[in-house]
């Protein structure tokens, strides 16, 4: 869909170590490159990706709709416990359940969502109907959180709980629908916009990506947490139903101008048949050697073209990296689950007012956009000089183990925090026994989640977008989002286990008080280590891959010997951000 004018307008970005036979490369300079062909001779000069005002405006509107469904969806998770256990009346232990499972259904639907783009639609119509039913949970959340009586004026109208409660579920319900939509598609949907310019715009795109992400979060978890903890629930949701109108508009704005790719079909039932085809075929001898995924390739009798089964061959690799980052993901749920608990609990007044509780994510979201450009301008090009690159595998392993020292770090405070009780605090209509220690001690257990963010989560998008073909990059995308989906539900189970075992002398009561929560978070670094140390043989023996362009994958098809054409992939040897 692209002119044939931009891709002549682009060529130029193109690396000289990417290009095909038929083309030969020859340097005249350091700053210029020849490009031969034939008898015609072109002089290009190589430029920083840069985008047009056009294609900026449109990258902005995608971004911005980030922004604002993030800021949906961290106003509705960040006082989440609270609202459950003041104004539904859930115990501690199950409001922690509903964070947890509601936490982990939003990273686990974008399966569903890639694959109804792939099969049914295209990402666009995903995100915009995605949206919709965002938007209708969002407003079942209000009325769950409205004084009705105080609205219009009258006794007695106010609805019970259990009415209440089921307002809550279904909307968290919808929202976790509406979110896995978006999810699934909203940042690949951006990356196709840019990524005609080459793979430094994309990798340039996926960091501001991440960056509007982090805005959205930090918008949330201190001017929205606030109101609804020190004003009223029902405008603290009213904020979130506001922000995912504004998304849609601005998704509209530029609906006319965007990129959009024809669906191919459902990748993963195509996976499912290859991976039932190749198990259940004899596979031929090759060289001596056999491979499994070679009896459904169609040149051995098989159902399926190279490129197909290559790619879920590729899927499948990432498959055991993919793994051990499931664990970070369940240290990261503790953010709004034990860690919150724990902030109740501790002293939250500061300069004659009181703080939100989760406002202490905050100082996570600070750490996210803090490290990007430290890592991207500073830390990778060091390592870099000196000819030792940290690629994917090193940063996501780094990531890892900032995580287990953050909750190393949340049992000790919590050690402590039990030997300083002092007063009862109220925390939005609920009391608590709280300890005279400053909730400011929680700021380093969130950084260091912050921080191991910025390393294991962004080159975990990146890997995940560059070590797949691009038929299989929605679902590789969508399998990588449900590890942070895994990661919740197995720190559920995790909690659950615990509850159950220590029956006799509870580490993790109703009321953390009486409990022992410091061994519950030491149990959670114990098993991030024993991760770590399955991850490192995992990541040592991963082989990094290339794929084709759309564009490339067309020229070898037509046979077009001439055709000008670049790799899908991140040189991790040269990367340059912002």
């Amino acid at each position: 869909m692209l002119r044939a004018d931009v891709d002549q307008e682009r060529s130029p970005l193109l690396n000289r170590n990417t290009f095909r036979n038929s083309l030969t490369i020859s340097d005249d300079d350091d700053d210029t490159y020849k490009e031969k062909i034939g008898k015609i001779h072109l002089k290009y000069e190589p430029k920083v990706p840069i985008f047009s005002p056009q294609k900026l405006a449109i990258v902005l509107c995608i971004l911005f709709v980030e922004l604002c469904e993030r800021l949906a969806f961290y106003g509705v998770n960040a006082n989440l416990v609270l609202f459950c256990t003041s104004i539904l009346d859930f115990t501690s232990n199950d409001a922690t359940n509903v964070s947890l499972i509601f936490s982990g259904s939003v990273y686990i639907i974008p399966i569903i969502g890639g694959f109804i783009a792939d099969a049914w639609s295209n990402r666009f119509n995903v995100i915009f109907a995605s949206g919709l039913i965002y938007l209708c949970g969002l407003f079942l959340i209000v009325c769950s959180a409205v004084n009705y009586e105080t609205l219009f004026n009258e006794t007695n109208i106010n609805p019970d709980v259990e009415t209440l409660r089921i307002f809550y579920i279904v909307g968290l319900s919808l929202v976790a629908l509406g979110t896995g939509g978006i999810k699934a598609n909203v940042g690949l949907f951006g990356a196709q916009q840019v990524q005609d310019l080459g793979t430094q715009a994309v990798q340039v795109y996926f960091n501001w990506f991440y960056w509007f992400v982090n805005a959205g979060g930090l918008i949330a978890f201190s001017a929205v947490a606030y109101v609804q903890q020190n004003v009223s629930f029902t405008w603290g949701y009213v904020i979130p139903l506001i922000s995912m109108i504004i998304a849609l508009i601005l998704l509209n704005v530029a609906r006319s101008f965007y990129i959009y790719k024809p669906r191919q079909g459902s990748v993963l039932i195509t996976s499912f048949k290859i991976c039932h085809q190749a198990c259940s075929r004899r596979s031929p001898e090759i060289n001596g050697k056999r491979s499994t995924f070679d009896s459904a390739r169609k040149q051995y009798g098989g159902s399926y073209d190279d490129v197909t089964v290559d790619g879920v061959i590729a899927v499948l690799r990432v498959l055991p990296i993919f793994f051990f980052v499931i664990m970070f993901w369940a240290i990261y749920s503790q953010m709004q689950s034990t860690y919150f608990l724990q902030g109740e609990r501790m002293d939250l007044n500061v300069g004659g007012g009181q703080i939100p509780v989760a406002m202490l994510n905050v100082f996570n979201t600070i750490a996210v956009l803090i490290s990007i450009p430290i890592l991207d301008r500073i830390i990778y090009p060091c390592f870099q000089r000196i000819e030792r690159p940290l690629k994917y595998m090193h940063r996501i392993g780094i990531g890892l183990i900032l995580s287990a020292g953050s909750v190393f770090i949340a049992g000790w405070v919590e050690i402590e925090r039990k030997k300083q009780f002092g007063f009862d605090q109220v925390v939005g209509d609920e009391k608590f026994y709280s300890s005279n220690m400053s909730v400011f001690l929680q700021v380093p257990q969130f950084m260091l989640v912050g921080a191991g963010e910025a390393f294991t989560n962004i080159a975990g998008l990146e890997f995940a977008y560059t070590q797949a073909p691009n038929t299989m990059q929605g679902l590789i995308m969508g399998i990588y989002l449900a590890t942070a989906g895994v990661g919740n539900y197995l720190s559920t189970a995790i909690i659950a286990i615990i509850e159950a075992t220590t029956k006799d002398d509870p580490w993790f009561p109703d009321d953390i008080n009486d409990g022992k929560a410091e061994y519950v978070f030491f149990v959670f670094g114990g098993l991030m280590v024993v991760f770590f140390l399955g991850y490192l043989p995992a990541a040592y023996t991963y082989k990094y891959k290339e794929f084709a362009t759309d564009k490339e994958a067309a020229a070898t098809t037509s046979g077009n010997s001439q055709a000008t054409t670049v790799k899908r992939t991140f040189n991790e040897d040269s990367v340059t951000i912002f």
